[in-house]
């Protein structure tokens, strides 16, 4: 019976023989997708606690997106699990001493503090649908289903008065201030299991959970806006075509104006976050040549030999520079702007990549070297699950459960109470 890890690694000069890239693909995806909910979770908190108006159009958006990665965030570490099923003893046996135990309390938390926004920011309309459908006759069966969901929903809160509502909005303040520390805990705890192990020469260091963080932030946004972008084109293509569009906009020429704005807008908060965090990762890659600890000239080997490309052509280069010169451009089209979000999304999963993979490419002796053969044809249901397939698995159910929320929770409908 082959170890886990052994299909995968290829070794090279003196490597232990127990020793093997453990950690694939869903390890890379797991911080991915925490930094995507995180960072959309901000995105949507500068305008609930910081007011920043200008973002008042996409935060319920963004909000939405984040409560569909939340439920997606945990899936990777259990698909990377032998014994999946052991995965609810995180919740079941907490440990306070332990940094993923941690995760099974700062994950329920945030879950909980997101779900208690959405509800508050969409009461008045869970209490509107309830009523309307209630005082309807002749229900058709769909709707004795909506009838239902909705009057759970209201969690028998039916008060819509102008001072219920207004407590509403306090509420949705308090949480979003609640809930911002929870998002940089949730990812960040991500960057410090890294930068706390002692035995691995690349992760040990004390700037990871930070850079972790502000890489959350820029990946979040970048997400949100590209399927903001997916959503109003794909509203475009309705009204062009003479269908009926789920947005409450009334030509084509209204939502690219509406959309153009909301990129130019949110593009500028994207560009700082960048900068924050480029500039950490080159803080650390300096703090690192600059002390020479014992590990450096593995290290060296490493970031500027062996992994050059991923590190500085797909991370930096094609990832970082590339789409900030891109987004920074004058005129900004919504062509452009998907081009640099994309590339924007490559540099923060390289980073991930070059996290995760780069520290065990180099054996404990610093003798010897691993690589990674990432599985794109499955042929059983390891290297399904910890190839290609596996990853587009996890990167497309996002968008599943997005869609879902968003028919009981609209994200552009113009019955819902703008909170």
């Amino acid at each position: 019976m082959l170890v886990h890890g052994e299909i995968w690694t290829i070794k090279e000069q003196f490597v232990y023989p127990n020793e093997f890239i453990y950690w694939s693909i869903q390890i890379v995806m797991y911080p991915f997708i925490t930094g995507l909910l995180a960072g959309a979770f901000i995105l949507a908190s500068l305008y609930h606690f910081l007011g920043i108006k200008e973002l008042k159009e996409v935060s319920k958006f963004s909000l939405i997106l984040s409560f569909a990665l939340f439920f997606v965030a945990p899936i990777p570490l259990l698909l990377h699990l032998q014994l999946p099923f052991r995965g609810i003893n995180v919740f079941l046996t907490p440990h306070f001493t332990s940094a993923i135990s941690a995760f099974g309390l700062i994950y329920a938390a945030y879950g909980t503090v997101v779900a208690a926004e959405i509800w508050f920011i969409y009461r008045r309309y869970f209490v509107e649908m309830a009523r309307s459908l209630r005082d309807k006759t002749d229900k058709r069966f769909s709707e004795k289903i909506k009838y239902i969901i909705f009057s759970v929903l209201t969690l028998g809160a039916y008060d819509v008065s102008v001072d219920a509502l207004r407590k509403d909005e306090k509420a949705v303040k308090i949480l979003a201030a609640v809930g911002i520390p929870t998002a940089f805990l949730l990812h960040g705890y991500a960057g410090f299991i890294f930068g706390s192990v002692k035995a691995n020469a690349l992760w040990m260091s004390p700037l990871m959970p930070f850079i972790f963080i502000m890489s959350a932030v820029v990946s979040g946004i970048a997400l949100c806006m590209l399927t903001y972008i997916a959503v109003m084109e794909i509203n475009k293509f309705l009204i062009k075509r003479k269908r009926t569009a789920s947005l409450p906009f009334r030509s084509e020429k209204e939502i690219r104006r509406v959309e153009i704005y909301e990129l130019r807008v949110t593009v500028k908060y994207l560009l700082m976050f960048m900068v924050v965090a480029i500039t950490l990762e080159f803080f650390d890659l300096i703090f690192r040549g600059y002390t020479g600890v014992k590990s450096w000239e593995v290290l060296k080997n490493v970031i500027y030999e062996r992994d050059f490309f991923n590190i500085f052509i797909l991370q930096y280069g094609i990832g970082g520079v590339l789409p900030m010169f891109i987004l920074l451009l004058p005129g900004l089209t919504v062509k452009r702007s998907v081009v640099g979000l994309i590339l924007v999304l490559l540099g923060i999963f390289m980073m991930r990549w070059n996290v995760v993979i780069g520290g065990q490419m180099f054996s404990v002796t610093f003798d010897g070297y691993m690589h990674y053969k990432f599985p794109i044809i499955p042929h059983d249901y390891e290297t399904f699950k910890e190839g290609l397939f596996g990853a587009i698995l996890v990167g497309v159910m996002p968008f599943f459960l997005f869609w879902i929320f968003n028919k009981i929770a609209p994200v552009f409908d113009s019955q819902v109470k703008k909170t």
